[in-house]
């Protein structure tokens, strides 16, 4: 199966567990993976056919703008079930970083991969 791929999308977000963390918006970065067949869009080159990456980057970012969440495990779940119930995609990795969370670390985060049999 083909991959729709979108690397590096950044958002801000309420984010976090701490009180601080709830009155301030915070960036995240995502990485998916988004399986799909890309074949007929080729054929016909035609976006219809095929995942919309700019439609879903922006789907993301408002959702990310319109939410709040304790956990990146929570928005990492959420942001899944969304992808597969509005966009129709059968099997995804997403990956969902928090810059600067932890000083001694880059970012920190999760990767969960999500099918629908």
């Amino acid at each position: 199966m083909d991959q729709v791929m979108i690397e590096g999308l950044s958002l801000e977000t309420v984010i976090g567990v701490y009180d601080w963390e709830r009155k301030v918006r915070q960036r995240l970065e995502l990485d998916l993976e988004l399986r799909t067949d890309i074949r007929p869009a080729a054929r016909a080159d035609d976006l219809s056919q095929t995942l919309d990456y700019a439609a879903i980057c922006q789907r993301l970012s408002d959702y990310a703008d319109a939410n709040a969440h304790g956990l990146v495990e929570t928005f990492a779940e959420r942001v899944a079930a969304l992808l597969i119930d509005e966009f129709g995609i059968r099997h995804l990795r997403l990956t969902v970083r928090k810059p600067g969370a932890v000083r001694a670390a880059r970012a920190v985060g999760v990767r969960i991969e999500r099918s629908v049999d």
